[in-house]
Parts: C-alpha cells; sequence; structure tokens
C-alpha cells in the first residue's frame, strides 16, 4: 500500500507499506477479533449481511476475508454510482451490520431511515494502510500482556474459518448501473471458487506473481490466488484522472506480472509509455475488461510490452469470466484477413459488410464484425437465442440462433449468478431456465466435465485457493423451483449483449441489446457501426444513436474528437466541425450497414461509467442530441 515518496515529488521513490501473507493472516484475525467484540459472539455473525464502507488498502482486504471466515455476508456497493443510487441499494440490501470510515458512519446517521436495518456499527479507519492488528499489539504492550520470553506483545487469537457450503450466500455485489438501475448479485461460495479456479487455470496464474489491479475489488482475488497486491495510486471514483506516470512507476518499482483495468485506462497507459519510450518488461499479462478493446490497444504492444500480452476477458458482475481472447490469438486467427479476402457467406445475419477502412487501413482490430471476445471457457456454455424485449421462461420458448446471426447472449455454468437481491422482476428478466432438449444435451455442461478436471485442479503452492472453508464434496445446486425439478435444469443468465457465435466457435460482441437502433431499414448495433468510424484518427470515441422511437428511428452518430481544440472546443471554427462531419460521412457510404448514418453530433466529453470509465451512456447522449437548443447537428451534402 502506498503511503508516500522518497525523494523529491514525484520523481521520488514510491514508499509502500509491505505485509506478507502470515501478516495479512494476523490482521484478518485481528479483524474477527474487532468485529467479535462486546456482546457479539462469532458464532451470532454467521449469514450477518453486512455493508463494507472503507477505501481501498489494507482495511478493504482484511475485512472482507475477516468477514468470509466468521460467515458473514459481505455487501459492497460501488462508490461512484452516485448518492441517490447508492442509498437506494443500502436501503434494498438491508444490511445488519455497517464496518466503514468515519465518513460513512456519519452517512449511516445522517439518512438514518436508509440505514434503519443497521443494528452492528464497527468503526475503522480512513487510512489505506492501517494495520488493526499493530495497533492490537500496542494496546496488548500497555497492558503488559507479552508472550513468553520473547518480550513481543501476544499475536492476536487465530479465528477458525467456519464450514460452509457451496450453495450458501457468500456474498452481495452491486453492478455498476452503467445499463439500468445498479443491482445486487447474490454470489455463493461455490460461484467463488469456480470463479478462482478458472481465472488461474486460463490464465496460468502462479503464486508468487505481483498484481496492480486498477479496480479495488479484484484485489480480493489475489489473496486466494497467492498473488502480492501493489495497491495503485488512483482515486477509484475517479479512475480517467489517474496519472499513467504513477502507474508505470509502480510497476517497473514493483516487478508487477499481471495488472487489470479498463480499456480506457490502459490505453492512457500505452500513449504515455509509447511517447518516452517506456517499457514494462516485468507485466506477463493486462486483463483488460469492462468495453470492447480498441484497435489502437491490441496493436504495436511490443514496443512497450515486450514480454507480455493483453487478454480481453468477457462477462459481468453476474457471470465472470464467460470467454476471453489474447492479442496473439486475435492477430492470429483474424488479423491476417482483409475485406477483400473474407468471404461473403462469413457476413452474420443483421450485420452487413464491414472491416479495415481504405482510407485508413490498420485501424481496426481485424477485418470482422463486432469485437471478438474469444471462445466459451472450460465449462461455460453459450448460445444465442432471438433477441426478446420482455421475460423467458426457459429457453424452450425461443428460437436458438445458428451460427452467424446477431441475437442476445445467453450463458450458463458454475460462474453464473442464480439471482438479484430483492428484485424478483429484475431476476426474471435476466434468468432464464435451461431445459435439456430431446437428446439430452443443455447449454450448460454436464455435470461430469463440472465435477471432473476443472474441480480437480490444484491450488498454487502456499495457498489453499479457498476463501472460505467449503466443503468440496457438495456441488454447486441448480435452482429446485416448481419450473426445474429436473436435475440436469439449471439457470442461464441472459447477458443483455447482442452477439453472434462464429463457425470456429468464436464469440463476438455487437453492443448493448437495449442500445440497438431500430430504423426502417433493419436493425443497427453498436460495435459494427462505431468501428468504422473508429478508423478516424481524429476519433477518440463514438456511439451510434436513435432518435425517435424504436422501429422508426433514425441513426447518428455522436463523435467526441480526439484532439477537442479541432473540433468540440467554444473556439474550434465551423468549418472544422463541418470538414470532420464530411470525412465521416465519406466512411459510413463506404460500408452497407454504415449508409443509412447522415447525421453526426459533436460531444466534448462523453458521459461513461465510473467503475471503468470505458461504458458509454449512449441513451444520455441520446437525449442531449434530441434537444435542439443543446446539440448541433452536421449533415453532409452528398457531392
Amino acid at each position: 500500500m502506498p503511503r508516500g515518496r522518497r525523494g523529491d515529488g514525484r520523481e521520488g521513490r514510491i514508499d509502500y507499506l509491505t505485509l506478507s501473507f502470515a501478516q495479512l493472516e494476523a490482521e484478518v484475525d485481528a479483524w474477527c477479533a474487532r468485529l467479535c467484540g462486546g456482546t457479539r459472539a462469532a458464532s451470532q455473525w454467521r449469514g450477518v449481511r453486512t455493508l463494507v464502507m472503507l477505501r481501498q488498502g489494507l482495511p478493504l482486504i482484511a475485512v472482507v476475508f475477516a468477514l468470509f471466515k466468521l460467515g458473514a455476508v459481505p455487501i459492497v456497493i460501488d462508490p461512484g454510482m452516485g448518492l441517490k443510487n447508492f442509498l437506494r441499494c443500502v436501503a434494498r440490501s438491508r444490511p445488519k451490520a455497517l464496518v466503514g470510515i468515519p465518513l460513512a458512519q456519519w452517512l449511516g446517521r445522517l439518512f438514518f431511515r436508509k440505514f434503519r436495518s443497521v443494528e452492528w456499527r464497527v468503526w475503522a479507519s480512513g487510512s489505506l494502510t492501517h494495520q488493526l492488528s499493530r495497533s492490537a499489539n500496542k494496546a496488548a504492550s500497555r497492558a503488559g500482556d507479552f508472550s513468553g520470553a520473547t518480550g513481543n506483545p501476544a499475536a492476536p487469537t487465530a479465528f477458525p474459518a467456519v464450514t460452509v457450503s457451496a450453495d450458501e450466500l457468500a456474498a452481495i455485489l452491486f453492478t455498476s448501473g452503467s445499463t439500468g438501475s445498479p443491482k445486487g448479485v447474490c454470489y455463493t461460495h461455490g460461484i467463488f471458487e469456480a470463479q478462482l479456479r478458472l481465472i488461474r487455470e486460463h490464465y496460468g496464474i502462479a503464486a508468487g506473481e505481483v498484481d496492480l489491479p486498477m479496480l479495488p475489488i479484484f484485489a480480493l482475488f489475489n489473496p486466494a490466488l497467492g498473488m502480492t497486491t501493489v495497491v495503485p495510486e488512483i482515486d477509484p471514483r475517479r479512475p480517467a484522472q489517474v496519472d499513467p506516470a504513477k502507474i508505470v512507476q509502480a510497476i517497473l518499482q514493483e516487478r508487477v506480472s499481471n495488472s487489470f483495468g479498463s480499456p480506457t485506462l490502459w490505453l492512457k497507459i500505452k500513449r504515455h509509455c509509447l511517447a518516452r519510450g517506456i517499457q514494462l518488461p516485468s507485466l506477463r499479462r493486462i486483463l483488460c475488461a469492462g468495453a470492447p478493446v480498441p484497435a489502437e490497444l491490441w496493436e504495436d504492444n511490443a514496443r512497450w510490452l515486450p514480454n507480455g500480452q493483453i487478454h480481453s476477458p468477457y462477462g459481468a458482475t453476474e457471470a465472470l469470466p464467460v470467454c476471453s481472447i489474447s492479442a496473439g490469438e486475435l492477430a492470429e486467427q483474424f488479423c491476417p484477413l482483409r475485406p477483400a479476402d473474407a468471404p461473403t457467406d462469413a457476413r452474420p445475419s443483421g450485420v452487413r459488410r464491414t472491416g479495415r477502412s481504405e482510407t485508413a487501413p490498420g485501424k481496426t482490430a481485424c477485418a470482422r464484425w463486432g469485437a471478438c471476445v474469444g471462445r466459451p471457457l472450460p465449462g461455460i456454455g453459450v448460445k444465442i437465442i432471438e433477441i426478446v424485449d420482455g421475460p423467458i421462461a426457459t429457453l424452450a420458448e425461443v428460437r436458438e440462433l445458428p451460427r452467424g446471426e446477431v441475437g442476445e447472449i445467453v450463458v450458463s455454468g458454475p460462474v453464473v449468478t442464480e439471482c438479484y437481491d430483492g428484485l424478483p422482476e429484475a431476476t426474471a428478466r435476466a434468468k432464464v431456465f435451461d431445459l435439456p432438449n430431446e437428446t439430452g444435451r443443455s447449454l450448460t455442461p454436464s455435470p461430469d466435465l463440472l465435477s471432473g478436471d476443472l474441480a480437480e485442479q490444484s491450488p498454487p503452492p502456499g495457498t489453499d485457493g479457498r476463501l472460505a472453508d467449503v466443503r468440496p464434496s457438495e456441488a454447486r445446486p441448480v435452482n429446485r423451483s416448481a419450473t426445474a425439478q429436473d436435475n440436469r435444469c439449471c439457470v442461464a443468465h441472459r447477458m443483455g449483449d447482442a452477439g453472434y457465435l462464429d463457425e470456429a466457435g468464436f464469440l463476438w460482441f455487437c453492443g448493448r441489446v437495449v442500445e440497438r437502433v431500430q430504423t426502417p431499414g433493419g436493425t443497427l448495433y453498436t460495435e459494427p457501426c462505431e468501428q468504422v468510424f473508429r478508423s478516424h484518427p481524429q476519433v477518440e470515441r463514438c456511439a451510434l444513436i436513435g432518435l425517435g422511437e424504436p422501429g422508426a428511428q433514425v441513426p447518428a452518430l455522436v463523435v467526441q474528437p480526439r484532439e477537442a481544440g479541432a473540433t468540440a472546443e467554444a473556439g474550434a471554427s465551423e468549418y472544422s466541425r463541418a470538414d470532420l462531419a464530411r470525412e465521416l460521412r465519406e466512411l459510413a457510404l463506404a460500408h452497407e450497414h454504415t449508409r443509412g448514418i447522415e447525421r453526426f453530433y459533436f460531444h466534448p466529453s462523453f458521459p461513461v461509467d465510473v467503475r471503468h470509465n470505458a461504458k458509454i451512456h449512449r441513451h444520455t447522449l441520446a437525449r442531449w442530441a434530441s434537444q435542439s437548443r443543446v446539440a448541433r447537428v452536421y449533415i453532409p451534402q452528398e457531392t
């Protein structure tokens, strides 16, 4: 954990508080003792919903693992979703306990109606490096409590981890709310176990590696994976404002081998490295998620990442990981193909021909449609179904689409969550029972597969890989509702994403279902359209929007220029905007599926999600564009 710098200003060496795994275990036990203080016994914490309101750093990691050890249920809510949404999530999740910094405790008193379910309040330090075990040792020293002849204060009492079943509620993790209202996702211990196994096996993570996670929640995986965590100098509420120089310095200084972050953050870091001739030789892998990885980030990485690769895992809070693809695999499988070489029958239905722009070669990741997110990981099932705006009880009610046809992505497997907390209607919309077909085949791999190779993978040396003592003999159960009594039935998750499977089994992401543009001439999906315009060197971001009612929408493109001074700042000339609009229209005319896009808007800074700073709020942009007094439209004239 960073606690300052040694030397002059930004150039000084980062001063870290370092802990061994044994010291971390002592810290966890110290927190167990703190939580069980007063009249609360350890057994009373079993199943207690506990709202965790801590900053990233040591207290967050130690408290969450202490709660797991006691069998409590941590509730983690993204602090960047805004106060109104945050308070709504607190009220809905009904926590009995609150572990928080002073500001969190103050909020609990100020908005007491939203926190009225809270009975137990445990205060925590706001410092990222606060060690409760050290404070306990100092108190023991003052009280004269010494152990043996060593003269050292007594170590915290070791708390045994409770034994839990795989289907027992482990945590409630809230979605960011970037594409709807934030929802609490119910995680079982079995799901956490499956996630750890998949991540460790697929990415080849070994004990002793060093990770720098740029999303605090992912730091919680590291102790179970046997990885050292380097806490980055980043404000999780404003990740886009990160100083790339600080991240680069931490990677070089601590020889970081693994890191997770959004495409927005890594693109910023890559540009920083290339502009200064910096290489990051210790990095073996970068996990880049939260939005489709842009072509600029996939390409030319040997100059700054000589010994590593970028990986793009696909999933959601409700199901993670589902698929993954690396830069090497993407280049080997697809990038040699050019539009002129692409077979005409490879075009997916509903997404017309697109690929590299002849006016800007090399600016798309490959000559395909949408963003390739890889093949499903072992034990994960994926289907593409026809798009239905409403709940689906079973997959038997809808048509499964053939390879190459765009529809909604549905996934199933041991990492798929079964419900939202306290939201039965949202659960009904997002979850669907997968019933076996006449041959007995289901979307989910057979129980033999899920309890075979995947379950027998060994954890890395030095760690048992468990978040709690999960009984290994108990498999994750299926939902035993009246609709699904068959043991082979399972709950599948509707990702809310549009996409298709190609003939080789690769999954291609085409955008959010709710953000598709339904015109009189057909449906347009965001990713296949936007990748055409991202090829322009002056386009930093772009967003396809629909103006009007679904079915009669007019497609339009909102552009965030790469160099704001050229098109979007107050002093920009009308000619520069009109000129860029004309060039974008020329790109649109070069591809069949974008020819209907004639309206262009320019926005200085896109509204994006706080968690990844990568998911564009397209509906917000559509409302902005609809206000003619605020937004100006450019419609280039045909020549």
